[in-house]
């Protein structure tokens, strides 16, 4: 039976992977590892807590004591790294938690890893594994930095962050592949595009946007809201790493995009009108430092290589996502409390003090 550590499972993407692996593998045993910061909800999760194939260990990435417990209490074959602080707005407020999650995190678990699947972990020179073992790093299109009007993001560029977030993911990044290079550890590396669907905490853009609309409360927007994005439903995210944990190519880097670039503004306009509100709720507030005009995915690779493709098409994937939250506004409002209302209002308690006139 193959092993698979899930690291942030109880995270948005990591929880629908889980549950994704078990569905599509149920031959598999999955380990769950989160540390259950604000974003982290094991409820998410209750579908799948009594599989026997499934076990939640509460752990951070950081601690590598913890997580050598782990590696020597299971036969651990594949590691999946979710873990990570990953709110760009935090980010600016808080950079130190980022870079010792996001670079220290992913260097212990990579250390830890490579311990307990070299054939002979005492030579440095060996670059010889137990079969079948890799490390995927989950990453994200935002190492790229921004885009102009016209053009892709594709795996050759270099990496040019914007932000502390970005920054380091794109160290993370950097340090999965060192481990590759010098150590020989098999590794590959994906960057997403914008997530979206079930189970999302909303300090994102649309679970934010259902949920105020839902509560009669402002619908924040930085700027303009013409920043461009290209949205994945979650559901394809998911099985994109799970084509690329069975197919990926040693040290390859795989672009997952959803081929669905779509303007802030123009997602929030859709959610108002999709639950019959009053444009009046939007309130355009004064842009974040550093924020990105324009991303774009290139997923040319992992589509022509490894026969991935989307199955969901944004019209689709939204009007399913906006029905999910409305059936299920108790999980929102057991989320909507407690340290996400202090970072809620740490971020837009001025909104009234920084709205601009966008008519």
């Amino acid at each position: 039976m193959k092993t698979i550590l899930v690291t942030g499972g109880a995270g948005f993407i990591g929880s629908n992977f889980v549950k994704h692996m078990l569905e599509k593998h149920p031959d598999y045993k999955i380990i769950n590892i989160d540390v259950l910061t604000y974003a982290g909800n094991l409820v998410s999760l209750e579908e799948v807590s009594n599989n026997p194939n499934y076990t939640f260990i509460k752990a951070d990435i950081r601690d590598r004591e913890k997580i050598e417990e782990i590696f020597s209490s299971n036969n651990i074959d594949n590691v999946v790294n979710f873990a990570a602080e990953s709110h760009v707005d935090r980010s600016i407020e808080e950079p130190e938690v980022f870079l010792t999650t996001n670079i220290i995190g992913t260097q212990t678990l990579l250390d830890v890893a490579k311990k307990h699947w070299k054939i002979n972990p005492n030579d440095k020179y060996c670059k010889e594994y137990k079969e079948g073992v890799k490390f995927l790093q989950v990453s994200t299109d935002e190492v790229y930095g921004a885009l102009g009007k016209t053009g892709m993001f594709v795996e050759t560029m270099p990496l040019m962050p914007n932000s502390p977030y970005s920054a380091s993911k794109a160290s993370a990044d950097m340090v999965v592949r060192a481990y590759n290079e010098t150590f020989g550890m098999p590794v590959n590396i994906t960057r997403c595009s914008n997530n979206y669907g079930p189970y999302q905490f909303p300090e994102k853009l649309i679970p934010l946007m259902i949920n105020n609309c839902l509560m009669e409360k402002d619908l924040p927007v930085y700027g303009d809201g013409m920043q461009v994005r290209d949205w994945l439903h979650v559901s394809d995210h998911c099985s994109a790493i799970d084509t690329v944990l069975h197919k990926g190519l040693d040290g390859d880097v795989y672009n997952i995009g959803g081929n669905n670039e779509k303007a802030n503004i123009e997602i929030v306009k859709l959610i108002v009108e999709t639950l019959g509100k009053s444009e009046d709720l939007i309130k355009y507030v004064k842009d974040r430092p550093g924020h990105d005009r324009r991303y774009a995915i290139d997923n040319t690779k992992i589509t022509t290589q490894l026969g991935w493709s989307p199955a969901y098409t944004f019209e689709q994937g939204i009007r399913e996502t906006i029905e999910w939250y409305l059936n299920n506004t108790e999980w929102i409002k057991n989320i909507v409390s407690g340290d996400y209302m202090k970072y809620y209002e740490s971020m837009y308690s001025s909104i009234e003090d920084v709205a601009v006139s966008k008519e």
